[in-house]
This record gives C-alpha cells, sequence and structure tokens, in this order.
C-alpha cells in the first residue's frame, strides 16, 4: 500500500486516482472547485465513463478514496504525487503549462521528505525539466520528477487503466524507478510491459502516440474523400488496407473527425514544439487542416443537397465527440451546429451523455430532446454525429414516420447502403455511394 496523492480531478486524474486506490492504495484528490470536491465527497461522480462510479463508490466507502481542496493536507502523507492538471492549447497552439508549474511551485514550498512527483498530465518534451527547477527553487528537500503520460480513452479510460497495454516511465533515477514498479505491479501482471526511459522520451512518446493515431484517421478521411469523387467504396478500401499486418484495422473508419481533449491540442502542441526547436512538422501540419475541413464535410453534403437550409429544422444524433463519453471538447457536432444556425437552421438535437454540456454553451439557440425519436419530430431530415450504439439499428419506419422527409446525412457510416436502398431513404455517408431512393 501506497499513499498517493493526484492533483486535479478531470478525466486522468479522477480514473488514476480511483484506480490506484481499487488496488489497494491510499488516495487523496485535490481539486480547487470546492463546489466539485463537495460533490464528490457526498458521492457523486463529476465525468461520465463506464465502470467508474462503481470503483468510485467502492473505494469511497473503504476509506482509500478521499477528496481536499488543499494541496498541503493532500500531499502530506503522500509519497508519489501525479499531477494531472490541465495543459490547454494556447492561441499559437502551444501547451499551457501554466497549472502544472504553478502547482510545482507551491509543492516546493510545502515538502518536507522525499516525494517522486510525476507528470501525468499530456506535456511537451522539456517539461519535466522545467517542473523540476520550479520544486527546487523553493526547497532543498529530495525529489525526483517522472514523466508518466497516460494512454487513456475515454469511453474505456478504467479498462485501459487497470489492463494496460504498456505503461510508460520517464526516470533516470534508480529510487524512483523502483517505486513506480512496485505501484504499477499489479496492473501488469499479465505480462504487458512497463518501458523506463529518459524523461524526455517519454514526453514524446505520448504526443508522438496521439499524432500517429489522429494521422491514421486523417489518412483515411482524405481516401474517403476521394472515394466519393472516383465512385469508390471506403469500406471496401478500408477492410483491404485494415488486412494488411502492417496497417492493422484499427483507427481507419472514415467519419467527420477527430475530437475530444487529447489529438487536437496534442497534435497542435507536437506541431509548436516542432517549431521551438526548428523542425517543420510538415504532416502534422497537413492533419491539422484537413481535419479542420473535415469536421463540417457533413455540412457540405447537406447544402449541396437542399441549397439552402434556411428555416430548416435539423435532427442531430449525437454531440459527444465519440460515444460513451460526455466529453464535447472540439467535438465535430459543435462544428456543424455553429454552420448550420449561421445558415439559419434550427436544430433539434439528442445525446444521451453530452447534452447538458452542450446546453451550457449554447442555451436557447438549440433544442434539446429527450430522446432519439422526439428529435426527429418536425424536424425535415436527420444528421448523425455521433456513433453510440442506440443509433446503430433505429426503428426505420419510426424514423421515416416522424421525419418530414425520409433524408439521413450519417457522418459515422452507421447503415448499410443495401438496407438504406430498400428502405426509399436518401441517404448520404463518408467515401460511399449515395442511395437516392
Amino acid at each position: 500500500m501506497k499513499n498517493i496523492a493526484v492533483v486535479g480531478t478531470g478525466y486522468v486524474g479522477l480514473v488514476t486516482g480511483t484506480c490506484f486506490a481499487e488496488t489497494g492504495n491510499n488516495v487523496v484528490c485535490v481539486d480547487i472547485d470546492a463546489n466539485k470536491v463537495e460533490r464528490m465527497r457526498n458521492g457523486e461522480v463529476p465525468i461520465y465513463e463506464p465502470q467508474l462510479d462503481v470503483l468510485f463508490e467502492r473505494n469511497q466507502k473503504a476509506g482509500r478514496l478521499s477528496f481536499t481542496t488543499s494541496l498541503g493536507e493532500a500531499i502530506e502523507n503522500a509519497e508519489i504525487i501525479f499531477l494531472a492538471l490541465p495543459t490547454p492549447p494556447g492561441e499559437d497552439g502551444s501547451a499551457d503549462l501554466s497549472y502544472i508549474l504553478g502547482v510545482a511551485d507551491d509543492l516546493g514550498k510545502m515538502i518536507k521528505d522525499y516525494k517522486v512527483i510525476i507528470d501525468k498530465s499530456t506535456v511537451p518534451v522539456g517539461t519535466a525539466e522545467k517542473v523540476h527547477a520550479a520544486v527546487a527553487k523553493n526547497t532543498t528537500v529530495d525529489f525526483d520528477i517522472v514523466s508518466n503520460p497516460e494512454f487513456l480513452r475515454e469511453g474505456f479510460a478504467v479498462s485501459d487503466f487497470l489492463k494496460p497495454d504498456r505503461v510508460v516511465i520517464g526516470t533516470e533515477s534508480a529510487k524512483a524507478r523502483k517505486i513506480l514498479e512496485e505501484l504499477y505491479k499489479p496492473f501488469v501482471r499479465q505480462g504487458n510491459p512497463i518501458y523506463f526511459m529518459d524523461e524526455k522520451s517519454a514526453e514524446l512518446t505520448k504526443y508522438a502516440a496521439n499524432s500517429f493515431l489522429a494521422t491514421k484517421i486523417t489518412f483515411m478521411n482524405e481516401i474517403a474523400n476521394f472515394c466519393e469523387k472516383v465512385g469508390a467504396d471506403v469500406d471496401s478500401v478500408r477492410k483491404g488496407i485494415g488486412s494488411d499486418t502492417r496497417i492493422g484495422n484499427r483507427f481507419l473508419f472514415p467519419g467527420i473527425g477527430y475530437g475530444g481533449s487529447c489529438f487536437p491540442k496534442d497534435v497542435q502542441a507536437l506541431a509548436k514544439s516542432g517549431k521551438e526547436f526548428g523542425y517543420d512538422f510538415k504532416i502534422i501540419q497537413s492533419v491539422l487542416e484537413v481535419n479542420d475541413r473535415q469536421k463540417t464535410v457533413l455540412v457540405d453534403k447537406v447544402l449541396d443537397h437542399y441549397g439552402d437550409v434556411e428555416g430548416k429544422t435539423i435532427a442531430m444524433w449525437g454531440l459527444a465527440f465519440k460515444p460513451d463519453t460526455d466529453d464535447i471538447r472540439e467535438a465535430p457536432a459543435l462544428y456543424m451546429i455553429d454552420a448550420l444556425l449561421e445558415k439559419g437552421a434550427k436544430i433539434q438535437a439528442f445525446d444521451p451523455e453530452a447534452a447538458e454540456n452542450v446546453k451550457a454553451l449554447y442555451g436557447d439557440k438549440v433544442t434539446f430532446s429527450s430522446g432519439m425519436y422526439e428529435a426527429l419530430e418536425g424536424s425535415d431530415f436527420l444528421v448523425i454525429a455521433t456513433e453510440w450504439q442506440m443509433f446503430r439499428n433505429p426503428n426505420f419506419d419510426k424514423v421515416a414516420e416522424l421525419l418530414n422527409e425520409k433524408v439521413i446525412f450519417d457522418g459515422r457510416n452507421l447503415y448499410d447502403l443495401d438496407d438504406m436502398k430498400h428502405k426509399g431513404f436518401f441517404y448520404q455517408s463518408i467515401g460511399r455511394e449515395v442511395i437516392n431512393a
């Protein structure tokens, strides 16, 4: 059992703290938001993440997981301190390290014995050095700074943490290495590796991984767009190249671009880091440009079909950037909503988890429906932005009955083309034949 402090209770911090508590450690999570801390103390999980609520309740009741607004209280008995703080992109795309460095400065004034201080947030190369300097200027106590990037997929974060493909730890300290080997031992019993490396390599590993996956998604979206030009079928192309073991079949599904809290800011930050060190990431820059365009490619299809959407009511299924999360950061749905509202359309939206977050942004500019079919009532056509499982097999007779027109624009390629043709829908997706029944 180890005493752990986790600074920050966003997706990464809360999952990290809860999962470490699940393996018998004593975890104190700290956050400056007093209201949020009080809600968590009362048993409320502030984010939607499958399985998290069960682990949260179990470990809080067992006394292994607690919450505070006091950094000093959180770290007093902790040997290990995780920094799971926001690193939002600045206007120039660079990662904002002010939250991390601010806490590092405070830690230097507080620590009284040896601590392992871990950057869990995704940070640019060289951040560990900056954090070390920020702590060291205020203390003579021995400590180590470690880079331990997370590789959590929203919607699968708990299972990813408990059964990781790999654990990456950047440290050149033998003492810190031993402590973290013991900490992560319960998670790698099936033989998945822990990779120890220097801090800079660990920092870059996270950016490189996310940027590569974003590139793979974006490449497939470009292929899908080209399929539409030449009359090829992107599903066939995807299967054809995905069966090549050198390529693999994951992250090859075309759509309306990537979003979320990681890919957009990490790709931007890597491009910015390249410029700072005199290197021009031409591939990364292209990924950014293509993904920006892809987020509204479905709006272009709507306008090509209708010419004008002013006064039309559009049903939208899905608002989160991906299913099984309430995260709307950089969600393509938001970009489409903005473009359609600007054209004079009305939006009736449904998402099983993310609606409240979107409502906080748009208020009464968007109508939020209580169910997927309610969103169709009085709507002229349907736009699908997120591939929630409930959307994959709807009652198409009911869809046809409720919509003013049997028209669907699908940004996630959920439906079979022959099936849509048989059901008599106009159906347009990404990189596939347009069904004009």
